[in-house]
């Protein structure tokens, strides 16, 4: 084993970790709630900012407003959220829980992507660069640089920035 052996071993048992705990978290989701992680998320995003307009609550879950609107639709179907339009400016909408949203996110276990926002958003902007920089070594790596990041064990794929992509 060359001097960067032990170096390599560490990174690779931390990328298995960081897998291990999202796919467990999001299967304990799954049964728990019958949601994907990042429908629960944003319900849980929902019930601390209740209401809120579909672009904020993009902004505090870090994806782009259309794949949003792809779970809050999701989520309406299911009778979690609602929507209401703005009675000052119609083109706003905001979204709100429903009494069975509410009910379900009182019993609901804790997200993996809200636990890594929380961490990310604690650490120095320097430190983010870095694992920014570090991130997109791995994912040049494996070559998919061009892949639509899709959210943790969901079918939803969030709409990159032009600069992630390469």
């Amino acid at each position: 084993m060359s001097k960067k052996g032990p170096i390599i071993s560490n990174v690779i048992d931390n990328l298995r970790r960081v897998f291990q705990i999202l796919n467990e978290q999001s299967k304990k989701v799954e049964r728990e709630t019958g949601l994907t992680g990042p429908q629960l998320w944003a319900i849980k995003t929902i019930n601390e900012s209740s209401p809120v307009k579909v672009s904020d609550l993009a902004n505090k879950l870090y994806l782009h407003p259309t794949t949003v609107v792809g779970i809050i639709d999701r989520l309406e179907k299911q009778d979690l959220v609602k929507r209401r339009r703005s009675e000052d400016d119609r083109r706003v909408v905001w979204i709100e829980l429903t009494d069975k949203g509410n009910e379900l996110v009182k019993s609901a276990p804790e997200v993996a992507q809200g636990l890594l926002v929380s961490g990310l958003e604690e650490i120095s902007a320097n430190n983010l660069i870095e694992i920014d920089r570090s991130m997109k070594h791995l994912v040049k790596i494996f070559g998919a640089q061009k892949t639509p990041p899709k959210l943790i064990r969901s079918t939803e794929v969030n709409i990159p920035n032009d600069t992630d992509m390469k």
